[in-house]
């Protein structure tokens, strides 16, 4: 089992900046690819951004050029750096991993930490 928990959320005015963290612990295990994931209220969970163990990364059309995701992989971390965020970024953000546990490939997801962008 592959356990992450999310950390750095919370309320911003809008155009303000939050980074996010997700660091994952467990027992032999090994990650290939990390995305942070958003869900807001009424609507589908949407991918946001993900980065593969190499550090090549994909985004939303809607954070391009406003967040940076970026891991650590000696510690296990991920990272989202949100700058210039908007009302419309407020949702609840997980982060995923795919990872192999003892052979056995998985999908894990944090619980989630909500990020608020009001004035």
């Amino acid at each position: 089992q592959v356990h992450l928990v999310e950390s750095g959320g919370g309320l911003v005015q809008p155009g303000g900046s939050l980074r996010l963290s997700c660091a994952a612990s467990g027992s032999l295990f090994s990650i290939d690819s990390m995305g942070w994931y958003r869900q807001a209220p009424g609507k589908q969970r949407e991918l946001v951004a993900a980065i593969t163990s190499g550090g090549s990364t994909l985004y939303a059309d809607s954070v391009k050029g406003r967040f940076t995701i970026s891991r650590d992989n000696a510690k296990n971390t991920l990272y989202l750096q949100m700058n210039s965020l908007k009302p419309e970024d407020t949702a609840v953000y997980y982060c995923n991993a795919d990872a192999m546990t003892r052979g056995v490939p998985g999908d894990y997801w944090g619980q989630g930490t909500q990020v608020t962008v009001s004035s």
